[in-house]
């Protein structure tokens, strides 16, 4: 008998191919056969007039310290994701010394936004080495199954010490040995691959550069040599080169990529967004990988399926009006304690005084377009709209009331008890439409990825992409922008799967892995997000549900139903690449 049939569903498999009504059959966690099922399962799934996808993969994500202790990773698990990988932008727990433990733990806090009190009072540390790291984890069983990089910056301390920290210092030939050795073997371990950053937005807690930010092509280099000769593993990295106006720079960035992919001989993606004060850099990027790739090598740019947003509100980490002095002043107040002090007339009057100033002398680019840039403010409904436009801004909508935005704004955050949120594009909206972010996602070599789920605790909530693709780019839209459904489904399945190496999931099809998702598609959406109190230590994190995920099967069992944990926690660790399903 059948562990579990699905009868009648609307089948999208994952490849791209147009969807078809069938049956699917899972036994022993693996798919047995799709089409007109004659044999009953244990359990049996009625998805007439539903849609049957594989689960999503999600391969940019920062769960590293939260899967040591949580087995459900929502919100990820919560909107379709049965697979992620993690380890992303060179940041991670492993390998680690005793001694380096609070320094990793004020990285994550830095460049991520994960509170360190949580990461300090969750982790366990049972680990030192990568291999141990990936022990630990395949000790523990979750709603979902993961892989790890191997991250850059937390492997430069653990051989450098205190100098891998600072970017300006190289390795010696003995410490990039020693680096390399760690390298392979976690490999050998089964490290999915490597994750390095060269972004000077990621810092310390402290504000200090990460380590890896200037790595030399020789300290590079020698990771990829490792990678060529093992032939496995992917490397996955974040640059400037997305947001910088300097061609020159950004041409090195991508000589440098390219000289890592040719000398590796494996895949390697790469963050590319669309930065406001560098609205065309993506142009660039895109037309080099469509050169490389010409060529024969393998290199994808990363990018998100919406406007990578932040959202800000008192409870958050950003609001505009936080650098004013009037506001510093009740800054460490409760929530309660600072809404009622928001709410007195005369330090209303001072804090949009002192913001008006603060304004007035800040030069472009991203703190000026969080601190003031009203026309890319948008109030958030329940369920979330992600379709944005310009006309609908908050700054637009003042200004055609003839009121002051900033007052607008300060106003509004004090609704709900101080609890609203508003959503911020800082990137790939930056001509105030879609029509730039359409032509990335539908070249033919983009990659879906920068969700960044279990990071960026107080300011973004993007583990709901795979949802909001669905709606904003399939179902919801009606004119020549509209992408198919089956082309949505596919780049959230086998595509990113296939990119990691994982051959075995992402198709629904005899022989792969029974990950699926059971869909009212009429009825699927974002829930407005909100800030919980859930993580170590009353740690806070942004927590966003969906609607019309009837069932999440993992393994062939399910662990969501009608959007809830049944409790059920088929998941765990893979080790490296997984071949496909033997033919």
């Amino acid at each position: 008998m059948n562990s579990l049939v699905i009868r009648n569903g609307k089948v999208v498999d994952g490849t791209g191919a147009p969807a078809f009504v069938a049956d699917v059959a899972v036994t022993d966690g693996v798919i047995t056969e799709v089409g007109d099922v004659a044999g009953r399962g244990h359990r049996e799934i009625d998805a007439d007039g539903l849609l049957v996808t594989p689960g999503f993969v999600d391969i940019h994500t920062h769960f590293d310290g939260q899967a040591t202790w949580d087995p459900v990773l929502a919100p990820s698990s919560l909107h379709g994701v049965t697979t992620i990988a993690m380890g992303n932008c060179g940041v991670g727990f492993a390998p680690a010394h005793v001694d380096r433990h609070d320094w990793l733990i004020g990285l994550l806090e830095g460049v991520e936004d994960i509170p360190g009190t949580a990461l300090s009072e969750g982790l366990t540390w049972e680990w030192e080495s990568f291999p141990e790291y990936l022990d630990a984890l395949d000790g523990k069983a979750h709603t979902v199954d993961l892989g790890v990089h191997v991250p850059h910056a937390a492997l430069r301390t653990y051989v450098m010490g205190d100098r891998g920290a600072e970017h300006l210092e190289a390795p010696s030939d003995d410490e990039l040995g020693r680096m390399t050795d760690h390298f392979r073997t976690a490999l050998d371990a089964g490290a999915l691959g490597f994750a390095t950053s060269r972004t000077d937005v990621h810092r310390t807690k402290d504000g200090t550069n990460i380590g890896t930010l200037t790595a030399s092509e020789r300290e590079l280099l020698a990771f990829a040599d490792v990678m060529r000769d093992a032939n496995t593993g992917v490397m996955q990295l974040i640059s400037d080169a997305y947001q910088t106006p300097d061609d020159e720079f950004a041409d090195r960035e991508l000589d440098l990529i390219e000289t890592f992919a040719r000398a590796s001989g494996r895949p390697l993606s790469f963050t590319v967004q669309q930065a406001i004060h560098s609205p065309d850099r993506w142009r660039h990027l895109f037309a080099r990988v469509a050169r490389l790739r010409a060529a024969g090598v393998d290199v994808k740019p990363q990018v998100a399926s919406r406007p990578i947003g932040v959202l800000v509100g008192l409870p958050a980490t950003a609001n505009p009006f936080l650098f004013t002095e009037s506001f510093q002043q009740i800054a460490a107040l409760d929530l309660g304690a600072r809404v009622d002090a928001l709410r007195d007339p005369e330090r209303r009057a001072r804090i949009l005084a002192e913001h008006a100033q603060l304004v007035a002398g800040l030069p472009d680019g991203l703190f000026r377009q969080i601190v003031s840039g009203w026309d890319v403010y948008f109030a958030l409904d329940d369920p979330v709209d992600y379709a944005l436009h310009a006309e609908d801004s908050i700054g637009a909508r003042a200004r055609a009331a003839g009121a002051d935005p900033a007052a607008v704004v300060y106003d509004m955050l004090l609704e709900r008890d101080g609890n609203q949120l508003l959503y911020l594009p800082l990137f790939n909206f930056a001509h105030g439409d879609f029509r730039d972010l359409h032509e990335m996602i539908t070249t033919d070599f983009a990659l879906f990825g920068l969700s960044d789920a279990g990071a960026h605790c107080g300011a973004i909530c993007d583990a709901s992409m795979p949802t909001s693709a669905i709606t904003l780019w399939s179902r919801d839209r009606t004119d020549e922008s509209r992408v198919p459904l089956e082309a949505i489904v596919h780049h959230q399945t086998q595509r990113t799967a296939a990119h990691v190496g994982w051959h075995d999931r992402g198709v629904v099809a005899p022989g792969f892995v029974g990950d699926l998702n059971v869909i009212d598609l009429d009825g699927l959406a974002c829930r407005i997000p909100h800030l919980v109190h859930d993580l170590p230590a009353g740690g806070r994190r942004l927590m966003q549900e969906a609607r019309g995920y009837e069932y999440t099967v993992k393994h062939g069992t399910v662990t969501f139903e009608g959007g809830r944990h049944t409790g059920a926690l088929p998941g765990g660790l893979l080790r490296g690449a997984r071949p496909g399903p033997s033919t």
